[in-house]
């Protein structure tokens, strides 16, 4: 069955200069299309993905949820794969998806670790094996089958961030969701970029409100 990889991106050139390759190296099967969804990059990100052998849409909204949709609605596939630029596929993404899927499994996601070996972030990626109200953020990517996806509707475009769990808590109400045992690589930039105290506490801030139901605009300022 097709799957079709939706990347949403903003000024992602380099990651994709990395990620797209990966793709077409790991893949045994080749059943699958890339489809970047761009949200209004100032660099040479769109070229980069058709160059390299992608399918490209432009967005005229920047926000995942919304540039998400928009790729799910030019996908070919029985699949959806929502991957983020700055991750590093598993070899095996295809036969574990395929798998899951024709054992029941519904939509599922992968742990991951960071492309760090610092004790912290080591930390943060130990809990994602966990499959709790936590799991299924962007960040581990996302499968699920199209007929799954378009039954909830989509992200809702209401959510400019936790637009992930959101639609994942949607999903767990109806359907089985899966955290597969095994790990993608993501990149650590935002808690190289930020420090990890300071990620963690617009994290924990984020989610309490979330939790609390506040409204997706308040979330984001606040964020």
């Amino acid at each position: 069955m097709m799957i079709s990889i939706i990347i949403p991106v903003l000024n992602e050139e380099e990651n994709l200069r990395k990620l797209i390759p990966l793709i077409f190296q790991i893949s045994t099967e080749n059943q699958f299309e890339i489809i970047v969804v761009d949200g209004g990059s100032t660099d040479d990100t769109t070229l980069i993905a058709k160059c390299l052998g992608a399918k490209v849409v432009q967005s005229p909204v920047k926000s995942r949820a919304a540039q998400m949709n928009l790729g799910s609605q030019i996908a070919t596939g029985g699949i959806f794969y929502f991957v983020h630029a700055d991750t590093a596929l598993h070899r095996d993404f295809e036969n574990d998806i395929i798998q899951a899927l024709t054992n029941g499994i519904d939509a599922g996601c992968y742990r991951y670790q960071f492309d760090s070996n610092k004790v912290l972030l080591k930390m943060n990626a130990w809990f994602t094996k966990f499959n709790g109200i936590l799991a299924g953020g962007g960040d581990q990517t996302l499968f699920i089958k199209r007929e799954v996806f378009e039954a909830l509707g989509g992200f809702d475009e209401k959510y400019t961030i936790m637009e992930d769990f959101e639609f994942v808590g949607r999903l767990r109400k109806k359907h089985q969701f899966q955290v597969l045992p095994k790990s993608i690589v993501v990149s650590a930039r935002k808690y190289e970029t930020n420090s990890w105290l300071r990620v963690q506490l617009a994290n924990l801030t984020v989610f309490t409100l979330y939790f609390l139901k506040k409204s997706p605009d308040s979330l984001k300022s606040i964020y």
